[in-house]
């Protein structure tokens, strides 16, 4: 990796908002392909920050900031990705189900995934199986991810997934759940086919499902 790429990834894991951009710009002033940069440079950063976040040695509030980081660096990219038609890992629809107004843990799983180089369409908040059905016929994902905290609310994971079932969709994703009362055999009974148990895993799990790990 080039000392450029390093003080990227560097930056993003410190978190250096201010930096980073500057960074993005004097490698693609270098001739550096953004694809290049995204994967090596801002992709390798938030990886790190996955890493440290599940072992416990960085925090919510730092994952942020490297999180905003990451987006500040991936602005510049997004544009010359584009136009060149790269993919950029994938296609990730998430949302909480219905019943359930909480979004924290699941914008953080959007952000790590983002981090993980994913394109991610985030549908906010209580949205009812409708919802999800909308966004894979309109947004064409690889995976839905489907938050719920309440044990009351993530039953609602099982009815959405039946209701892609009905829909004729289901074969064409993956799915992946999560949550504070949600667990890998319940992932399964469910019909799931993978469960990350905080935002670095919810990562690692697209990851697997999009077979790039």
């Amino acid at each position: 990796m080039s000392e450029l790429l390093e003080k990227i990834a560097a930056g993003i894991i410190a978190g250096n908002l201010n930096e980073v951009p500057d960074l993005v710009q004097n490698a693609l002033d270098e001739g550096m392909g953004p694809s290049k940069i995204l994967e090596n440079g801002l992709v390798v950063g938030m990886n790190e920050v996955g890493k440290r976040f599940k072992l416990g040695s960085m925090f919510v509030p730092e994952v942020l900031r490297s999180a905003r980081t990451m987006h500040a660096g991936q602005e510049l990219l997004r544009p010359l990705l584009a136009e060149a038609g790269a993919d950029l890992g994938g296609k990730i629809v998430l949302g909480t189900v219905q019943g359930d107004l909480h979004d924290i843990g699941k914008n953080l799983v959007g952000m790590m995934c983002e981090g993980a180089g994913f394109e991610v369409i985030d549908l906010g908040f209580n949205l009812e199986p409708e919802k999800f059905i909308e966004a894979i016929k309109t947004h064409q994902p690889s995976i839905v991810g489907m938050s719920a905290l309440l044990t009351t609310t993530m039953r609602a994971m099982g009815h959405t997934i039946k209701a892609m079932e009905e829909a004729g969709l289901r074969d064409k994703i993956k799915v992946m759940v999560g949550g504070a009362p949600v667990d890998a055999e319940f992932a399964k009974r469910i019909g799931a086919d993978g469960y990350g148990h905080n935002a670095a895993s919810g990562a690692e799990t697209a990851k697997k499902l999009a077979g790039r790990s």
